[in-house]
């Protein structure tokens, strides 16, 4: 079972500088990593600024790209202005291991396609490239796994779905809620402190089968009762659900509720 989240991208709407927004982000990154999230989708939301949404998407991405080809995929922009407060993933994708030696036959590892007088190579950042015959462009980031160990390298291009570790997220932008989730194939849970109250019971049964499941939150402003208005009950497969009965507070941030509800749900899930 996968596990994905949907956000607003007015999910920065309570922070004020742009650092402040940067390490919200970071929180957010860290959370979906640490509890192995499979997509992360920045919906449209009335009240949601442009460019929090560009943000939001860059460093959600920048960070779950590994640290060593960050320049080459990264040019410097004003967006990454706080790059250097960001929290690394340290997710088995980034992996740290650099010495080639050390390489051996059926390991997996993010490569970067590469040109050299002509010929494609793929960078894996082992100080040693490897010949690259498949179709993807030069510059384009793809998943490799290793046929032959050091000193005569050999790779096969794999699909990520392929990998059984937490390989990382995905970061998509959908435009509005109720389309992105009357497309969704499978569970569906919205956050709200209207909702029923989460129980045990809903938690077993909530685990049981293959079934990807998508998590969604609402805004810092307006929860998703008054995004959705009357469509919200007219969500297929859906549970509204308060994981938070008891809450002291106001409000709850975002970063809190996102890593509160997958805390709860990281309880039962079966992978």
């Amino acid at each position: 079972m996968t596990i994905s989240i949907a956000i607003p991208d007015s999910s920065l709407s309570d922070d004020i500088t742009q650092k402040e927004k940067s390490a919200k982000i970071s929180k957010i990154a860290r959370a979906c990593s640490i509890f192995q999230i499979d997509e992360i989708f920045i919906y449209h939301e009335t009240l949601g600024e442009k460019s929090d949404a560009i943000l939001m998407a860059t460093i959600l991405k920048y960070l779950e790209t590994p640290q060593y080809f960050r320049r080459n995929l990264y040019p410097k922009m004003d967006l990454l202005k706080y790059a250097g407060i960001l929290h690394p993933l340290n997710i088995p994708s980034h992996s740290k291991i650099s010495d080639p030696r050390k390489i051996n036959s059926g390991d997996i590892r993010e490569g970067l396609v590469v040109s050299i007088k002509g010929k494609k190579f793929v960078d894996t950042a082992i100080n040693h490239l490897v010949p690259y015959f498949g179709k993807e462009k030069t510059g384009q980031r793809i998943t490799v796994q290793f046929k032959t160990s050091s000193p005569n390298f050999t790779i096969k291009e794999i699909s990520r779905d392929d990998v059984k570790e937490y390989w990382g997220y995905k970061v998509k932008e959908r435009g509005n809620l109720f389309s992105l989730l009357s497309s969704w194939d499978g569970k569906i849970i919205l956050t709200s402190r209207k909702g029923k109250l989460i129980s045990k019971e809903f938690l077993e049964s909530f685990s049981e089968g293959n079934v990807s499941t998508l998590v969604v939150f609402g805004s810092p402003e307006r929860g998703l009762h008054e995004i959705m208005g009357g469509k919200i009950n007219q969500v297929q497969n859906s549970k509204i659900l308060n994981f938070f009965p008891n809450q002291a507070t106001d409000t709850i941030r975002l970063d809190e509720a996102i890593n509160g509800v997958l805390s709860i749900l990281n309880l039962f899930q079966t992978h």
